[in-house]
């Protein structure tokens, strides 16, 4: 695959190392010519001075075949206009954009851009862990609006169909993990005292999952 990463900061240097590692074909596109001393010595891909957003620049970079694109450069305002670039005007499969601000964060995302914010996802996650919850975050899908979650079976649901575990749109079980074993359940599983349940969560309806778990 093709992939273009504008920025080359810790996370641009780190992804570019980790794609090409991973045998992708790979352009770091960065304002400053100093910064691509964060690759390592090991790293295949072509490195490119230029802003990200210059249109003349993303087509020196590949774009016009770039089957993906990171806008992960310092500047909110500058990774959106190169995500929205990419996906408007070159038809790029894959744009994902870097936004710190989580206020532009909801916005970009109503304009149809892909978007990873650091300080959404810190906030619950951190509220998380000082929560002594159950329910342990494993991905987040999208741009955050499906999570990828597991939680331990409280003791009381022993013996209940999974299907009670289900909300149509909103919640889903996916797999289960019991015995040192991983499987997807089929209709009519019953779930037993110390099952982990991996379940799908729409990110609006984590209390609904939660009032599902409670046994009180």
């Amino acid at each position: 695959m093709k992939t273009i990463i504008a920025g080359c900061g810790r996370l641009g240097a780190g992804l570019a190392e980790r794609l090409a590692e991973a045998g992708h074909q790979v352009t770091v596109v960065d304002i400053a010519e100093a910064a691509f001393a964060r690759l390592g010595p090991t790293f295949t891909g072509e490195r490119l001075v230029g802003v990200g957003f210059d249109r003349d620049v993303l087509v020196r970079a590949g774009i016009d075949g770039a089957d993906g694109l990171a806008a992960v450069t310092g500047s909110d305002e500058a990774n959106a206009v190169i995500a929205r670039v990419a996906q408007r005007i070159f038809r790029v499969p894959r744009v994902v954009a870097r936004i710190y601000d989580p206020g532009k964060a909801a916005i970009y995302r109503r304009l149809g851009v892909q978007v990873i914010s650091p300080v959404d996802w810190g906030i619950q996650r951190l509220a998380e862990l000082l929560s002594f919850g159950t329910i342990g975050e494993l991905l987040s899908l999208g741009s955050g609006q499906v999570d990828l979650v597991e939680a331990e079976l409280p003791a009381l649901l022993g013996g209940r169909p999974i299907g009670e575990l289900a909300a149509p749109g909103e919640v889903l079980p996916v797999a289960i993990s019991r015995s040192g074993r991983t499987f997807i359940p089929t209709e009519g599983v019953v779930l037993e005292t110390g099952d982990i349940v991996h379940l799908a969560v729409v990110a609006a309806s984590r209390r609904r999952l939660e009032s599902l778990l409670d046994t009180r």
